[in-house]
């Protein structure tokens, strides 16, 4: 049974393919059109997943959309009925479009799938999950549980806004749903967006920010008393009540009521690249804090309501991975597993495996434990595609393999200098996982700086993840078990610490920056903590024995990994794509397969691009 699932015309859109309950291809359209977040219909990760397996559209058995269009129309016509007359602006502008495309959403399915190939219409089984259902069966149908609670937090689905769930064998059971337009999701937004980051893709930099507040700040502490009593209502059961007075976003063009909360908070809307300074850091911190509670909140519903010892997360709430580092120390849960595309890109592996297993009522197959497969889903090059697609650059490389390959690229790490590292198959999801990645040694204490401003051009203050080998993650990290897909914060072990100067919190942001420590400061966050992703040899042999060859090296079982691409820009896709970026950054060295590409070694580059902000 072949099932594609699709998600699109909101943000991160993609496609699925589902080949007899297993995942066989699945990719974002940004990866193929370099518009980052594109939210068009993902004709050529279509056009890829058909590719992948050898099928044409009239091959499929069934078609699924990961949400149902006339739940949110619904939604949107009742909320502006609610807020009339405010929100008419919003109402003529949004109007138009849901009567232009999303109310016909069958037809613009049908016509689009046209561009992809010929099919008969009369063939294609088109179905609608709801958005929430897509979310919970991308974490559990994937997971090695036969039985979980399911927590799923974005912004809004159709009205859901979160929802707790029972997974038991090849069913879901819907248990509890919060409703718009309170919503865990939207209220972080408000914040990324008050302090000057961009809604639906500036969420990870809030949340790197906040390890800079001040945890032993009278303003944190004011700051979580004014949220708690100004803004939000936290029940015991973790759902939530927002003040509308403070928001804009169910009727209006705006997240909050700018003056509001300048009045609330003391300060104004920062504005997108003005300095940050403390008070923004330790907002951040408040709302960091504030989100943990309620997350852990709804867990502990979830397994008073399900008293199951597992929990899945999905939604784009479960990318914060200092929450989730929070919820797997409080052991509520023995275990916990996070679909490595939370988000919307998410809905369409769940769409897709919702219909397979719930609507075709499918068993699952007991023997996978893991059937994300590492998110090493997308497309792979081979030597002929490499060589054939750079020849136009006139690119200059040396050949090598197996161990030579690793211990070359080992001493290059161990030597300072940067490695765009490009192999197999392209992860599925927003984290770089050692398919399309930019790793470097994670001892040089110049490191952070120098990829932030040289090769990544973006703030400063952001964080870089390890890839450490699963072996020895307990060496160096306080982590239960496995990270593979770089979701989870955990500290730095004491032993690995530099002991931090007197009044270190008093520090200003910038100094906080430059202090040293740990014996690995490229990966160690201002509050000594890590995003960790374990390595394992069967899921990214290539990566893992690069890794191990560093190791064998230095002593040293862990490189710096971030994505391999610059602001602004999706993660690279093709070789093209990789040696671009490669020439267009400071990046010493690009790894392509067999090929090491030397930058002192390539012909002059006049092909120079202006980056944009992301």
């Amino acid at each position: 049974m072949n099932i594609l699932g699709i998600s699109a015309f909101y943000h991160d859109s993609a496609a699925c393919l589902i080949q007899e309950g297993n995942i066989a291809a699945a990719a974002q359209e940004e990866r193929f059109t370099r518009i980052k977040y594109d939210a068009a219909f993902p004709k050529n990760s279509i056009r890829f997943c058909l590719e992948q397996a050898g099928l044409s559209i009239d091959e499929l058995d069934a078609i699924v959309f990961y949400d149902k269009p006339f739940l949110k129309f619904e939604r949107l016509l009742e909320t502006y009925l609610s807020f009339a007359p405010r929100g008419v602006r919003s109402f003529v502008t949004a109007i138009p479009v849901w009567l232009k495309e999303k109310m016909f959403l069958k037809k613009l399915i049908y016509d689009s799938l046209k561009e992809v190939g010929d099919y008969e219409k009369e063939d294609v089984v088109l179905l609608f999950p709801e958005h929430h259902l897509s979310h919970a069966a991308s974490t559990f149908f994937p997971s090695k549980f036969e039985d979980a609670a399911i927590l799923t937090i974005d912004g809004v689905g159709e009205w859901a806004t979160a929802s707790i769930c029972h997974g038991d064998g090849n069913k879901i059971k819907i248990l509890r749903e919060l409703k718009f337009p309170h919503s865990l999701g939207l209220l972080y937004s408000a914040f990324t967006y008050y302090l000057g980051f961009k809604v639906n893709s500036g969420e990870y930099k809030l949340m790197g920010l906040a390890p800079y507040g001040n945890p032993d700040s009278e303003l944190v502490s004011e700051y979580i008393e004014k949220i708690k009593t100004e803004l939000i209502d936290i029940r015991e059961d973790g759902s939530i009540w927002l003040n509308q007075k403070y928001f804009d976003y169910a009727a209006g063009l705006r997240m909050v009521k700018d003056k509001k909360w300048e009045e609330l908070f003391g300060f104004p809307k920062r504005e997108e690249e003005v300095e940050l300074e403390q008070h923004e850091a330790d907002l951040a911190l408040a709302i960091q804090m504030v989100t943990e509670e309620i997350v852990i909140k709804m867990a502990e519903t979830a397994k008073e309501l399900t008293k199951s010892k597992n929990i899945c997360l999905a939604g784009g709430v479960a990318l914060n991975c200092v929450g989730n580092g929070k919820l797997q120390n409080t052991g509520i849960f023995d275990e916990v597993y996070i679909q490595p595309a939370a988000g919307d890109a998410g809905g369409s592996v769940g769409a897709a495996l919702a219909a397979y297993h719930i609507y075709f009522d499918k068993g699952r197959n007991p023997e996978a434990p893991d059937s994300m497969l590492g998110a090493y889903l997308g497309p792979e090059y081979h030597p002929v595609d490499v060589e054939r697609s750079l020849k136009k650059y006139k690119a200059v490389y040396q050949s090598q393999k197996g161990p030579d390959l690793y211990d070359s690229i080992a001493e290059i790490l161990d030597n300072g200098n940067v490695v765009g590292w490009f192999s197999g198959r392209m992860e599925f999801g927003p984290r770089a996982l050692g398919g399309r990645s930019i790793i470097a040694d994670p001892r040089k204490t110049d490191m952070q700086k120098k990829l932030n401003l040289k090769i990544k051009y973006r703030e400063s203050f952001r964080p870089f993840a390890p890839s450490v080998l699963a072996e020895y993650a307990e060496e160096y990290f306080d982590l239960k078990g496995d990270s593979p897909y770089m979701l989870l914060v955990q500290p730095v072990k004491d032993e690995h610490r530099n002991k931090l100067p007197e009044n270190y919190n008093e520090f200003p942001l910038r100094e906080k920056l430059a202090v040293n420590r740990s014996e690995f400061p490229a990966i160690t966050h201002i509050d000594f903590s890590a995003r960790i992703q374990t390595v394992h040899k069967d899921t990214n042999p290539e990566y893992w024995n690069v890794i191990e060859a560093f190791r064998k090296q230095t002593g040293c079982g862990m490189v710096v990994n971030t994505s391999f691409n610059v602001r602004g820009e999706p993660i690279v896709c093709t070789p093209e794509d990789a040696y671009r970026c490669f020439m267009n950054t400071e990046m010493d060295y690009l790894v392509i397969g067999e090929y090491v590409f030397d930058k002192k070694k390539q012909p002059e580059w006049t092909e120079n691009i202006e980056f944009e902000k992301d």
